[in-house]
C-alpha cells in the first residue's frame, strides 16, 4: 500500500513541478537494458531458421527453413542482425555473438566450388572398349578421363573444377545389350531442346539428378503442353536396336497426358512432323527414378530420328514426370555397374588432376546407410527430415575405419528440397576430430554497436603465463621498458599504477602488437582482437584492450 502512496505522491508532484516522473522511471529502465553486456556463442537450430523470416501459418516453406542454411555469407551477414535484435532485446553497447550456422552449398566456402562443378558425363565412344560403356573392373579410368578432358574441354583456366561422371563394372561382362546411344539429364538437358505448344510456363527443368515436367505452378495445376526433343540421332548400320528410359512418373491422373514419341521427319517444329508413340509394359514408379524394360525398337534399325518427351497437363491433371536417362541399345557387353563420379582440377602446368580428397556419394553409398523408408537409400538422397550429418560420421568412420586424427574430406551428395526445389546437390567438409567424423560449419561474429547488430571478425584471446614471458624478454632491454618489463618478468602481470615500473595506456598498446605480431604473424588488414590480461593496480585485476591490424601496425580503439 504504502508503494502506491508514493507513486500518487510522485504523480501529484509531477502535476505542480511539470515533470514527468514515469518516463524518467522508463528512461532509466532503457538506460539499465541497454547497458547490459552479454557473450554469447550458439548454433542456429530448425526453429531459428523458421525463424529468420516471420510467416504465416497458411504461407509456404522460405528459403531458410527449407534448406535451413544461408544462400551465402553475404546472405547471412544481411539476415542475422534483425534475429539477433529479437534474441537479444536487452544486450547493448560491447556486446558479441559467435553464431555458427550452414551454408547452402556447403561448409567451408571452398564446397560451393565442388557443388557448382560442370559435369561431363562419358559418352559410349569414350571408354576404352568399343561397345562396353563402362570401365572394367580392373581398370583405372584415370588417364582415360585425364585425355578427354584435355581434347573436350576448350580454354579452361587453373583451378578450373568438373566433375566427371563414369561407369564401371561390378562383375565380369558378358555378351548383351549394351547402351550405343545415351543421354544422361545430370544437370543438363544433355542437348535436348524444348518447344512450347501451349501455355506459357517452363514446363521442363533442369535438376541435379534428372529433368523434370511438372505442370503444377504457384499452388495449383495449370493447363501447359511443351516437348522435350532429343538431338537428331543417326543409326545408320545398326540393328536390333532397343530402347530404355529410367524415369518416374506422380500425382497423374491420365498418363495419356505423358508421352515418349519417335519421328523419322521432324525438323524444327513438332506440330509438322510425324510422331509415333513407345508404349511401355514397365509402369514407372511414383519416387525412385527405375528402368523401363528394353523395348524393341527396331522398326527404327538404320534410321535417323529424333525421340520427343511431349508432356501436356491441365487444370484439374498435373503429373510429375521426372527423367534420369534414355538409351538406345544393341548387341554389345553388358553387366551390373556403378555410376561414379570423380572431381579433375586443372592446373597451372596445363594437366587436369583428379582431386583425391573429394568424395561424391554413389547409389551404393546410400544403400550402405539404409535402404527402408525413411533412410538415405529409399530415394538416394538426404532432405530436411533427413539430415546428412546424422548419417555421414558413422558411414565415414565404417568406410575410413583408419582414418587419423585431423583427416578431412569433402563430401558432396543429393538433397531433395521438397517438390518446388527438386534435388540439387550440396556438400560440407568433415574432418576426423577426437576419432569422429564432424561436419565443418560456417561461424561469424556479430558484435552490438551504436544499436545495431554488425559483423565483427575481432577474436578475443586472454593471455597465458608464457605470454607474458615472451612481451617482458622483447621489451628488458628497450629504452623506456626496462623498469615495466622487469616487473612483469617478476610477477606475470602489468603494474598499471603510475611509478617507475608502470604500464602506460601507450606502453601496453606497443607490448601487446609485439604479443599479436608473434602470434599471429600472417593476420590480414583490419583484423580485430580483444586481450584480456592480468594488471595490477592496488590489487589484482584484469584488464581488456581492443587492437586492429592497421596499414601492417597494431593499433588500439574503442
Amino acid at each position: 500500500m504504502k508503494k502506491i502512496v508514493y507513486l500518487l505522491a510522485i504523480i501529484g508532484a509531477s502535476v505542480l513541478t511539470g515533470c514527468n516522473p514515469l518516463e524518467d522511471i522508463n528512461n532509466d529502465i532503457d538506460s539499465n537494458a541497454k547497458a547490459i553486456v552479454g557473450n554469447d556463442e550458439f548454433t542456429l537450430t530448425t526453429e531459428d531458421y523458421a525463424a529468420i523470416v516471420e510467416q504465416g501459418e497458411d504461407e509456404d516453406a522460405d528459403y531458410y527453413e527449407t534448406f535451413e542454411a544461408f544462400s551465402s555469407v553475404d546472405d547471412a551477414k544481411d539476415m542475422l542482425p534483425s534475429f539477433l535484435s529479437n534474441k537479444y532485446p536487452l544486450w547493448g553497447q560491447s556486446s558479441s555473438v559467435l553464431v555458427h550456422y550452414n551454408l547452402y552449398d556447403g561448409n567451408p566456402s571452398e564446397v560451393s566450388s565442388f557443388v557448382n562443378a560442370e559435369a561431363y558425363v562419358l559418352a559410349s565412344e569414350d571408354y576404352t572398349i568399343a561397345g562396353a560403356n563402362a570401365f572394367y573392373q580392373d581398370e583405372d579410368p584415370d588417364a582415360t578421363i585425364e585425355g578427354l578432358l584435355l581434347n573436350e574441354i576448350t580454354a579452361p583456366e587453373a583451378g578450373d573444377v568438373v566433375r566427371v561422371q563414369y561407369k564401371q563394372f561390378t562383375e565380369e561382362p558378358v555378351i548383351g545389350f549394351a547402351p550405343i546411344q545415351e543421354y544422361n539429364f545430370t544437370n543438363s538437358l544433355d542437348s535436348w531442346t524444348t518447344e512450347e505448344e501451349s501455355g506459357a510456363d517452363a514446363v521442363w527443368t533442369e535438376n541435379a539428378e534428372y529433368v523434370q515436367g511438372n505442370g503444377f505452378f504457384s499452388g495449383s495445376q495449370v493447363a501447359n503442353e511443351e516437348w522435350l526433343v532429343s538431338p537428331s540421332i543417326d543409326l545408320t548400320g545398326e540393328s536390333n536396336l532397343k530402347f530404355q528410359i529410367t524415369h518416374s512418373i506422380k500425382y497423374a491422373s491420365d498418363l495419356s497426358l505423358l508421352k515418349i514419341l519417335v519421328s523419322t521427319d521432324y525438323v524444327d517444329d513438332v506440330t509438322t512432323a510425324t510422331w509415333n508413340e513407345i508404349t511401355l509394359a514397365t509402369a514407372a514408379s511414383e519416387d525412385t527414378l527405375d528402368p523401363s524394360e528394353d523395348y524393341d525398337f527396331s522398326a527404327y534399325d538404320g534410321e535417323t530420328v529424333n525421340i520427343a518427351l511431349k508432356y501436356e497437363s491441365t487444370d484439374s491433371d498435373a503429373g510429375r514426370w521426372r527423367v534420369a536417362s534414355i538409351a538406345l541399345k544393341t548387341t554389345g557387353i553388358e553387366g551390373d555397374t556403378l555410376t561414379k563420379s570423380d572431381y579433375y582440377q586443372y592446373t597451372e602446368d596445363g594437366t587436369w588432376e583428379i582431386v583425391n580428397d573429394v568424395k561424391y556419394l554413389t547409389s551404393d553409398d546410400y544403400d550402405f546407410m539404409g535402404e527402408n523408408q525413411g533412410q538415405p537409400g529409399q530415394y538416394n538422397n538426404f532432405s530436411g527430415s533427413l539430415l546428412a550429418s546424422d548419417y555421414l560420421p558413422a558411414f565415414l568412420s565404417l568406410k575410413y575405419p583408419f582414418a587419423q586424427e585431423e583427416d578431412s574430406m569433402y563430401i558432396m551428395y543429393k538433397y531433395y528440397g521438397g517438390s518446388a526445389v527438386g534435388t540439387v546437390t550440396k556438400g560440407n567438409l568433415y574432418t576426423v576430430i577426437n576419432g569422429v567424423w564432424t561436419p565443418s560449419i560456417a561461424s561469424l561474429q556479430f558484435g552490438f554497436d551504436n544499436g545495431i547488430w554488425v559483423p565483427d571478425n575481432t577474436i578475443k584471446y586472454t593471455l597465458v603465463t608464457a605470454d607474458y614471458s615472451y612481451i617482458a624478454s622483447q621489451l628488458l632491454t628497450e629504452e623506456g621498458f626496462e623498469a615495466a618489463a622487469g616487473n612483469l618478468d617478476s610477477y606475470g602481470n602489468f603494474n598499471t599504477a603510475s611509478g617507475s615500473s608502470g604500464w602506460s595506456p601507450e606502453m601496453l598498446e606497443t607490448a601487446m602488437g609485439i604479443l599479436l605480431d608473434n602470434l599471429y604473424p600472417n593476420a590480414e588488414e583490419a583484423q580485430k582482437y580483444l586481450l584480456t590480461f592480468d594488471i595490477y593496480n592496488a590489487g589484482g585485476g584484469v584488464q581488456d584492450l581492443h587492437l586492429i591490424k592497421t596499414n601492417g601496425e597494431w593499433v588500439t580503439f574503442n
